[in-house]
């Protein structure tokens, strides 16, 4: 009899499941972007949010909730009910590196989102201002070697890709260069132009204007392929250092424990609003790559860079600011 009872009571659950996912979604649906207007991220949040308005027949509205590196807004998130109402714009940081930059935080970095798709990444390049007498990865490494200390790059804060990144560089090239902290990506480029500092691991979006005017040199893109944005320029990997595969991403995720079929709808929304060419050329154009991949992919992909960042982090000796 008990197991009969569970039985009836699983099956109501999921009739009842299936039957909220075709009602969904009879309300607003609400995008959290923890960054500022502007950014790869809020990009990634309005792109979704105008398809979503336009496919689901309801309004999808983005609401940027900056600080604490994204986890005041993953906080928000993570508490709000798991219906698919509330979703947010993931990234590395948030869903990957915080987990061992943080000692404590006040949500389960796994547990507590439900993945739903990698939407974008955003490829970073190594730049050298012009006085450094280097002109390729293999000759960066083989100074730093003989100069330890003597060169220096711009970090945008403890955790930010401009920090870890050159911190994954350093451990896997064994050398020793010097970060000098800047509050955000736009005041280290511009640092790096006026050879305040030496060097910098900078995103696309900022990198790529000063590298075509000349003002900085490229010496590899950070992903295990060379970028679709600036094809001619080698990866870090193939020029010198085998192995090295670094970039930003951005997701939506949701609160834990969303309806499968949620998730699932939602996923094929993301897809469709990315795949016209005319998004995928506007994200381009800020140097982003489009992956939309699977919730289950999602999952594997996080567990896989919450590792890698892990070991980072404890070979660097990171702490929060």
């Amino acid at each position: 009899m008990k197991r009969l009872q569970l039985l009836l009571a699983a099956t109501i659950a999921a009739c009842a499941a299936t039957a909220f996912a075709q009602g969904y979604p009879n309300k607003p649906i609400r995008i959290i972007a923890p960054f500022p207007p502007g950014g790869s991220a809020d990009l990634t949040a309005r792109i979704i949010a105008d398809h979503l308005t336009k496919s689901l027949g309801q309004p999808a509205v983005v609401e940027n909730v900056p600080g604490a590196g994204g986890s005041i807004a993953a906080e928000r998130v993570v508490k709000s009910p798991p219906d698919g109402y509330t979703l947010i714009v993931g990234s590395t940081g948030i869903m990957a590196v915080n987990a061992s930059l943080f000692a404590k935080l006040p949500y389960d970095i796994v547990k507590d989102f439900t993945p739903i798709s990698v939407v974008i990444r955003v490829p970073s390049y190594l730049v050298v201002h012009p006085k450094v007498p280097v002109n390729s990865v293999v000759e960066l490494i083989e100074y730093a070697r003989r100069n330890p200390g003597k060169l220096t790059y711009a970090s945008a804060g403890n955790g930010t890709s401009q920090h870890t990144n050159p911190e994954l560089f350093k451990s896997m090239a064994k050398v020793s260069i010097l970060p000098i902290p800047y509050r955000g990506s736009a005041p280290c480029m511009a640092a790096l132009v006026a050879g305040e500092v030496d060097m910098m691991i900078e995103l696309g979006p900022t990198a790529i204007p000063q590298i075509k005017a000349g003002r900085i040199r490229a010496l590899g893109a950070s992903t295990a392929e060379r970028t679709r944005a600036m094809p001619e320029i080698p990866t870090i990997a193939e020029a010198g250092l085998p192995g090295f595969d670094a970039y930003t991403w951005f997701a939506i995720a949701g609160p834990g424990g969303m309806p499968r079929d949620v998730v699932a709808k939602l996923h094929a929304e993301i897809v469709n609003a990315v795949a016209p060419p005319e998004v995928r050329a506007r994200l381009e154009a800020i140097g982003a790559e489009v992956v939309a991949n699977s919730p289950d992919e999602f999952a594997e992909f996080q567990a896989k860079e919450i590792a890698k960042w892990a070991r980072v982090i404890k070979d660097s000796g990171i702490k929060p600011e």
